[in-house]
């Protein structure tokens, strides 16, 4: 999964909601609001410049002056790999890593909500409502299954077996269809 993507599978699961999005050269900064308790979070996407790939203690110390700069309580830094020095600064800075090795336990339940947060949004996009049973499904009748449809009862069966790892990729799919259908 790329960095944009994890991106994108984290501010589903947190419910985050995007206020904006600045590029600069090391990579990318996503400032979100937690729907929850209303907090501004930093989502910082690196893209190192190294052919290691890590992600270095400057590069945090970087992000928490930005964090101070754009006023957010906490931050999450998102990077291929990190050095040992960047993971230490980032428990003392409030920042949480993401990377090729580590992603946060995330609740299956928060899955499955962020999961019908996406299929609501795409059936709206797609058909112009959200069906309220499998017979108002008008993609369904343009095509033979409707792939939205077909993804959202997966997801269901993996819910109720417990595999996390399908639920997971279940929501993958949907945020891609939602970016190959916004493009």
């Amino acid at each position: 999964m790329s960095v944009e993507d994890k991106a994108e599978f984290l501010m589903a699961v947190k419910n985050y909601k995007c206020e904006y999005r600045e590029k600069w050269s090391g990579g990318t900064d996503l400032v979100a609001t937690d729907a929850i308790c209303d907090e501004k979070v930093l989502l910082r996407l690196i893209s190192p410049q190294n052919r290691a790939g890590f992600v270095g203690a400057d590069d945090v110390k970087s992000m928490r002056k930005a964090m101070k700069r754009k006023d957010c309580n906490s931050g999450v830094l998102i990077g291929k790999r990190f050095t040992d020095a960047a993971t230490q600064e980032m428990v003392v800075c409030n920042i949480q890593q993401i990377s090729d090795e580590y992603m946060p336990p995330i609740k299956s339940e928060n899955i499955l909500l962020a999961i019908s947060d996406a299929v609501d949004n795409l059936c709206r996009t797609k058909c112009g409502a959200t069906p309220l049973k499998e017979t108002d499904c008008k993609a369904r009748l343009k095509e033979n299954l409707c792939r939205v449809r077909s993804i959202s009862d997966d997801a269901l069966f993996h819910f109720e077996r417990g595999w996390i790892n399908l639920l997971i990729n279940d929501l993958r799919q949907l945020l891609l269809l939602n970016k190959a259908i916004k493009a």
